[in-house]
């Protein structure tokens, strides 16, 4: 492995890790709707479970609700159940074959709940690429050791001196 690989591979990985952060943080339940926000709600679907998103089409209505229309008419109930049964606390409402979810307004207990979860989102992504960087710190460390590198620097002749 050459120092290129160990760069490139903690590229990747640092890559990956603040991909994940940013998952994290658009599932963050804010006083704003996104239809981000329903990504990772699963439901039914001929028996299989299929994210949201492949059964239907997720928009914003205004800025504190998100309407979902299904492409089927049959799966709306299955829909409603899906969104009431996650764990984002959303309450949706059905009218005929839409589906609309309204965000409830956030308390101050609330918010304060979200800042703690956001800083330890970031501390844990921040944790993560510092180990991240050491281990590619060791490994540069260990292939200089056991490279060519110092046998290289052993057999270069000294400058002679003119004392």
């Amino acid at each position: 492995m050459t120092i290129a690989d160990i760069k490139k591979t903690m590229e990747t990985k640092m890559d990956q890790s603040i991909e994940a952060l940013k998952s994290n943080l658009s599932k963050v339940r804010t006083g704003r709707a996104s239809p981000a926000l329903l990504d990772s709600i699963h439901v039914e679907y001929y028996g299989s479970m299929m994210p949201l998103s492949q059964v239907a089409n997720v928009a914003l209505l205004d800025a504190r609700t998100i309407s979902v229309q299904p492409w089927e008419k049959g799966m709306g109930a299955k829909i409603e159940k899906a969104i009431r049964e996650s764990d984002l606390g959303l309450n949706p409402a059905s009218m005929g074959d839409l589906i609309r979810v309204p965000m409830p307004p956030m308390s101050e207990e609330r918010r304060k709940e979200m800042t703690k979860l956001v800083r330890n989102e970031g501390e844990n992504s921040k944790i993560a690429v510092r180990n991240l960087r050491r281990d590619a710190n060791e490994a540069v460390k260990s292939w200089s050791r056991t490279s060519w590198f110092p046998k290289m620097t052993r057999n270069v002749p000294r400058p002679i001196s003119r004392n």
